[in-house]
């Protein structure tokens, strides 16, 4: 994500914080200063709010380790002014281990709250319930308080919370994931609609979280249809079959006419009908700009480039692109280059597939 520090490294995981958080920072100890006056009440107020996002981040991490006894990598987590978002290679596809890593999160909340509690009530410093609140109390009645809302606000049934995929994950033990995962959008984009029109009338910052659950719900409910649509298909129904080749001896200036002659960006280097590269259009402009049009393409093209079998799954190759950061994938059958595929040529059948499938379905409705 750009605009972002890396703050630390946790049980493998980094941890980033994105610029925006720093004018949160600056806007609660203004805030602080003009209604009190004092550096200590600056102090407090920022310190709190510090240990509130040390709670989002356990409140991550609590998603991510969870995930891990699954096998399942989190990349990252960023923290961001409305929360941290733990960024997961994917959510399980059983649903009862979707439901451990989605609640692991308001749990660790949870008893952080309930760690706090017991710890005031044994000092005896623990106000009645009724007057326990987000102002008037003690630094740890506060954050008990903040605690117990972030699990409850998070357990809410509505993507993108933690409650959102509680109910994908229980809907589709019923129905299949898409079908659950349109569901759990909807609710989550209805609820939006409803804390936009509260933040309307009560608080703006609630706008911010509406327009987050907005995006999120939709972005959910996106790429669960596209891996839906790629279930079932091989890499083989995407590839690119008709598209030239260089060799590591040509010079920059043949891609430039191959580049001009038609629509391909990324072309496979081969020497001796062996994969030894690729040369991106990136590469390409690099190595004009360095060294002219007469360079060896071997002097600029990218030797890491992957393969995937014709056969493997076209949802599987989507998920290595995305991950490895790659241009193309060599495509082989026993061995042999019988094309390349990249994110674009994925794109396009799913457009293409999402068209016919809407036809299908008007079609039925007609008839």
């Amino acid at each position: 994500m750009k605009w972002s520090l890396k703050l630390a490294r946790i049980a493998g995981i980094d941890i980033y914080v994105h610029a925006t958080f720093f004018i949160l920072i600056a806007w609660i100890g203004l805030s602080y200063w003009q209604v009190e006056g004092t550096l200590a009440a600056v102090v407090s107020g920022i310190g709190f709010i510090l240990a509130l996002f040390a709670c989002v981040v356990l409140h991550e991490l609590g998603h991510a380790l969870t995930a891990r006894r699954y096998g399942i990598r989190t990349k990252s987590i960023f923290l961001l002014p409305i929360g941290g978002i733990a960024s997961l290679e994917r959510m399980p596809d059983d649903p009862k281990q979707e439901i451990n890593v989605a609640l692991a999160g308001p749990s660790v909340n949870l008893v952080i709250a309930f760690g706090l509690w017991l710890w005031l009530s044994m000092s005896n410093a623990l106000v009645p319930v009724d007057d326990l609140s987000l102002t008037g109390v003690g630094f740890l009645e506060r954050l008990m308080v903040i605690n117990i809302i972030l699990a409850v606000f998070n357990l809410l049934p509505a993507f993108p919370m933690d409650g959102g995929r509680v109910l994908r994950a229980a809907l589709s033990m019923r129905m299949s994931r898409n079908r659950a995962t349109q569901a759990a959008a909807r609710i989550g984009q209805g609820l939006a609609l409803w804390l936009g029109l509260i933040g309307l009338l009560y608080n703006p910052f609630l706008i911010f979280i509406a327009l987050f659950v907005w995006i999120g719900a939709a972005a959910e409910a996106s790429m669960e249809q596209i891996k839906s649509t790629l279930s079932d298909m091989a890499v083989g129904r995407a590839m690119l079959t008709d598209f030239q080749v260089l060799s590591p001896g040509d010079a920059l200036s043949k891609a430039i006419e191959l580049t001009l002659a038609g629509s391909q960006k990324e072309f496979p280097v081969l020497e001796d009908e062996r994969m030894v590269g690729a040369l991106t259009q990136d590469d390409l402009l690099k190595g004009l700009q360095t060294a002219g049009k007469q360079a060896l393409v071997s002097d600029f093209m990218q030797t890491n480039i992957q393969s995937a079998d014709v056969n493997e799954h076209l949802q599987k190759v989507m998920e290595r692109l995305q991950s490895c950061h790659c241009p193309l994938l060599f495509v082989t059958k026993a061995d042999q280059l019988v094309g390349i595929i990249n994110m674009d040529n994925i794109m396009e059948l799913i457009s293409i597939e999402s068209v016919l499938q809407e036809g299908h379905k008007q079609t039925k409705w007609q008839a």
